[in-house]
């Protein structure tokens, strides 16, 4: 290589690393101050192409979408002095560029970790003002608000930062206690149940005694109008009977002698033993009964 190639090599590298410590993008994810020996000069440069004067200047960018802290879980007491486990996150993202560089110094996992402490802090005080049942379900939303309000007003003055959300991923009971509250839950469910299935016992024999009289009700009506029916049945066929023998006594006399007759001698091998002069053989020798 010949002086003049390698004095314009020595040239462009030099050229480069003006350029490289002169320039700077700021993307528009990005928030960055610029420093001058260490001091904020500009905190809130705008997206784009930017110069700065090299080795004097120094620029630090940071990360301007909304970021997740996610918090260990902790254990806190409730008002009944029950303890309970909770594990939750929160959504923030960097607005005061000036102060969060300042409280830490550009370190975003720094930020997340005093948001996390101020996060289970505010958990502490919210949990330990209300029931269970209000932690779990009642309030739950109202104490996330809380949170939330209160976190952002620190967060903004001391850390410079926006608190957007926070949430509760999971409360759970302690395994120190989990199992003697899951056995008490059992026992009551089970005592409910039994209550359940003497309740419905009760009534499933109420019903049936209700079905038993009712039906006991319906067939002695039915066998009364029956009966009923029956006599004024029979009484009808008595009087006609009565009126169609009256008529005539003669034939009636007649064919109850009939009757009898094939009564008598209903076998090859019966026997009769009677007087010849007997009544019942009156129709047998005289057509009209008469002896």
């Amino acid at each position: 290589m010949s002086t003049k190639s390698l004095v314009w090599s020595v040239l462009t590298a030099l050229v480069l690393m003006i350029l490289n410590n002169t320039l700077y993008v700021i993307k528009e994810t990005e928030k960055g101050v610029l420093l001058r020996f260490g001091e904020v000069v500009n905190p809130d440069i705008q997206p784009g192409l930017h110069v700065k004067f090299p080795f004097v200047n120094n620029v630090r960018k940071f990360d301007g979408r909304v970021l997740t802290v996610d918090a260990q879980a902790e254990r806190f007491l409730t008002q009944e002095k029950k303890a309970l486990v909770v594990d939750s996150f929160a959504k923030f993202r960097v607005i005061d560029t000036a102060r969060f560089y300042t409280a830490t110094n550009g370190e975003v996992q720094r930020a997340m970790g005093l948001l996390a402490q101020r996060i289970n802090d505010g958990l502490r005080n919210e949990v330990g003002i209300r029931t269970i049942q209000e932690v779990v379900s009642g309030e739950r939303d109202q104490l996330m608000r809380n949170i939330t309000l209160d976190l952002n007003k620190v967060a903004a003055a001391e850390l410079g930062v926006e608190v957007v959300d926070v949430r509760v991923k999971k409360i759970d009971l302690p395994p120190d206690v989990s199992d003697s509250v899951y056995r008490r839950m059992n026992a009551e469910r089970e005592k409910e149940a039994r209550e359940h299935r003497s309740q419905g016992q009760e009534l499933a024999e109420g019903i049936r005694a209700a079905a038993d009289r009712e039906v006991t009700v319906i067939l002695s009506e039915a066998y009364r109008d029956a009966e009923t029916i029956r006599g004024t049945g029979d009484a009808e066929a008595t009087r006609i009977y009565a009126e169609a023998f009256g008529s005539d006594q003669e034939f009636y006399s007649f064919t109850r002698s009939l009757r009898a007759y094939q009564d008598s001698f209903q076998g090859s091998g019966d026997i009769l033993l009677l007087k010849p002069d007997s009544d019942f053989f009156k129709y047998l020798k005289n057509p009209e009964g008469q002896q």
